[in-house]
């Protein structure tokens, strides 16, 4: 089984990704972790990768799907596979699927997790750290017992730059832009299937995996 899981920042594919991952038994391929792994193994493709991060450039689109290939062969006997953050956009959807038809490999199921725009700006303006101790909190999920405090410390929390409300509506604007047309492009060829992510994680992994067995009892 080859799944796809789709979603703006805050809409919670992280933990739905480990989670599905987990329960379905998929090997998870998420392109950063495949790029780590390639260039630190020193395989051929890794230190293809290497070559354009070492010179600040984004690796190719097809040297991508190269190592999303191969590392698919390598566990070719596991459960299946979901692919987490890649596609991006529509050309790499494309390409992806063109490698697929010669490979004889079928896109089940393409998860969307989707959420109100508020929702979002809400989730991802809603974390913040302890800068003494680098405890974790986020709405709604893990709050502190006493608003702007650290639990542990008793520090003011702290917000990272790249989670400040005008950073979180522009990486919405280049999700929107960029990925949004995937929804589309997928929905027209019958696999996608949407998901309300404004719901506890746990509803929402009953639902995907509601989903998922449909199409392995098909």
């Amino acid at each position: 089984m080859i799944l796809i899981l789709l979603g703006a920042p805050g809409s919670g594919k992280g933990t739905q990704a480990k989670r599905l991952t987990e329960k379905l038994g998929l090997t998870h391929l998420s392109t950063g972790d495949i790029l780590r792994e390639a260039v630190k193994a020193g395989t051929d493709l890794g230190n293809k990768a290497k070559g354009f991060m070492n010179s600040g450039e984004l690796v190719p689109d097809d040297l991508i799907i190269d190592m999303i290939t191969a590392k698919m062969e390598e566990n070719a006997a596991g459960a299946g596979f979901m692919l987490d953050g890649f596609p991006r956009n529509l050309a790499q959807a494309e390409r992806l699927s063109e490698i697929f038809e010669k490979k004889n490999l079928v896109i089940d199921q393409v998860i969307y997790l989707n959420a109100p725009e508020a929702e979002l700006v809400k989730r991802l303006s809603g974390r913040f750290y302890c800068p003494q101790c680098n405890a974790g909190y986020n709405y709604p999920m893990h709050l502190p017992k006493n608003e702007g405090v650290c639990d542990n410390e008793g520090e003011k929390l702290l917000r990272r730059p790249d989670d400040e409300e005008d950073v979180v509506q522009k990486r919405l604007s280049v999700y929107r832009e960029q990925t949004s047309p995937l929804e589309e492009y997928y929905r027209s060829q019958g696999n996608l299937v949407e998901i309300d992510a404004n719901t506890s994680p746990d509803q929402v992994t009953e639902e995907i995996i509601s989903s998922v067995s449909k199409v392995k009892t098909a």
